[in-house]
């Protein structure tokens, strides 16, 4: 209460005693932004079409030469990517909001955040998309004119990659680039090996495992794939999911053959990060893994890759392939653990401005 009372009367002496005809000031404040990665408006082929194009024409998303992927994705793939995505994302659409599940859910964790922020006063706590809306920008430029002083990007991936954490930061410097008064900024760092982290999520493994009627084989950490070139150039990601891994499975005390790393959500010819998710689930049952539960650690809440992909198409190909039971292990979301986790994280990134 001291504290929060010092911090009021100082932001009150920047209001007070201003010369006739100065403009409005806003009592400073701090912004948190929650930054995910996107999703279209709508899943008709216009609505999908808009989203793929504002991400696949991301330089940190294809690397290859622009010269050489401007033709093949606006003569190719976005004549007939758009159909197929809009098909899978209309069985994961949250019918009673009319949106996708990863805007609900990053949206009531930025609700859930600003709750658990209130007692700190000042605290600005918002979400934005780096594909599609609410834009980053728009959100950054909010904050700035309600006085956010200083804020604080949360990337909301477990494991940095230039493809995610990378671009979302581009993305937000690209505003305040445009900003004649720019706020303080921090960046939250990957957080693959944050104790927190890694208990929260073995803690999710548990609880999921222990509400299902069979005891899996197998557990498999799904993680988005990436081409094997990028890792060449030197992208941390690959080696980032191996650890979350290792470090989920030694908190849970596992054997190393109960848990294994694969990559999925390939795309186009390259060779990407192996083994892959769907052509290791149809290879298990012949080696006698019957029963397997799966979850996508790189992902900070359900979405396609993980709703449709992963519970949907994944399921039938490894029943289809003679699996007998195959489960799926929902993302943190806003569970009450994964807020305690965001929270946690925010707060130590928040320190000395707090």
């Amino acid at each position: 209460m001291v504290r929060r009372f010092f911090t009021e009367r100082i932001a009150a002496t920047m209001t007070e005693n201003l010369p006739p005809g100065h403009p409005p000031v806003n009592d400073p404040k701090i912004g948190v932004l929650l930054l995910n990665l996107g999703t279209p408006e709508a899943t008709d082929y216009w609505s999908v079409r808009r989203y793929l194009k504002e991400f696949l024409s991301d330089p940190r998303v294809i690397e290859t030469p622009k010269w050489l992927w401007w033709p093949i994705l606006n003569l190719v793939i976005l004549s007939v990517r758009p159909q197929k995505s809009g098909h899978a994302y209309a069985q994961i659409w949250d019918k009673e909001t009319n949106e996708s599940p990863l805007k609900v859910i990053t949206r009531n964790q930025a609700l859930s955040l600003a709750q658990r922020m209130n007692g700190e006063g000042k605290v600005v706590v918002d979400f934005a998309m780096r594909y599609g809306e609410p834009s980053t920008a728009a959100k950054l430029e909010a904050m700035q004119k309600a006085g956010c002083q200083k804020i604080l990007l949360v990337p909301l991936y477990p494991q940095y990659s230039a493809t995610t954490t990378a671009t979302a930061n581009d993305k937000a410097f690209e505003a305040l680039g445009k900003m004649r008064w720019q706020p303080a900024v921090r960046t939250m760092p990957a957080y693959f090996e944050d104790p927190k982290y890694i208990e929260t999520l073995a803690a999710s493994i548990k609880s999921g495992m222990e509400k299902l009627d069979f005891e899996p084989d197998l557990v498999i950490t799904s993680y988005h794939g990436m081409p094997v070139e990028y890792l060449e150039r030197g992208d941390p990601y690959h080696c980032q999911c191996f650890k979350t891994t290792r470090l989920v499975r030694e908190h849970l005390g596992w054997a190393d053959d109960k848990i294994m790393v694969t990559f999925q959500s390939r795309f186009g010819p390259t060779k990407w990060l192996e083994p892959y998710t769907d052509v290791t689930l149809g290879a298990l049952p012949g080696k006698g893994v019957k029963k397997v539960a799966i979850l996508a650690p790189a992902f900070s809440a359900d979405c396609i890759e993980t709703l449709e992909e992963i519970s949907i198409q994944a399921r039938e190909t490894f029943l289809a392939a003679g699996g007998t039971d195959f489960a799926y292990i929902p993302c943190l979301n806003d569970s009450v653990e994964g807020m305690d986790m965001i929270e946690n994280m925010v707060r130590r990134e928040l320190s000395g401005w707090l």
